[in-house]
């Protein structure tokens, strides 16, 4: 078994709005990267005719953290627990890990199934509710040390902006 590192993040949503959101990193790449990554095929069938920058900025761009204020307690959410009105909008077992850029979360989510056991935090069965053709995403499983997992999770990394922002912008 592969065992990947974790890394919770919270930056604010943009200089107009400081309110903080919970971003992920595995292996030093945001998760959003990921996303990306297992989504591009799957943008190019639906969208054939978009050009390849404007595809990798809108790959970027699907997903944004989760409105810290919104999650409540963290440790339950990320550990498999979410408050009910995250679990109320998600499939079965699911947890949201990323969300809408445009701070609703129910808009598009990026859910996954969180396993937890006394040594491991398994994220497993990504899956992006709205496009159930997609059926689960080609991401992962993605296994922590429970210990190093918990230990991220209550000392999140604090940024001043967007860890991508930088990427998103640059992007032609």
């Amino acid at each position: 078994m592969t065992v990947q590192r974790i890394e919770f993040l919270n930056y604010p949503v943009s200089e107009r709005l400081p309110d903080p959101v919970w971003g992920i990193r595995i292996d030093n790449t945001d998760l959003r990267v990921h996303a990306a990554d297992a989504t591009r095929d799957l943008w190019r069938q639906e969208h054939p005719d978009t050009s390849p920058s404007d595809r990798e900025r809108f790959l970027l761009n699907q997903y944004d953290g989760l409105l810290h204020r919104e999650i409540g307690d963290p440790g339950r959410h990320f550990l498999g627990a979410p408050a009910p009105e995250f679990a109320a909008g998600s499939s079965a077992g699911a947890t949201p890990v990323l969300g809408c850029p445009c701070g609703v979360w129910e808009c598009w989510p990026l859910l996954t199934v969180i396993t937890v056991s006394p040594e491991t935090v398994t994220w497993s069965s990504f899956r992006q509710p709205f496009r159930k053709e997609w059926g689960e995403l080609p991401m992962g499983p993605y296994t922590f040390t429970r210990s190093a997992y918990e230990a991220a999770l209550a000392e999140p990394t604090r940024l001043t902006k967007d860890p991508l922002a930088v990427h998103q912008e640059s992007t032609p």
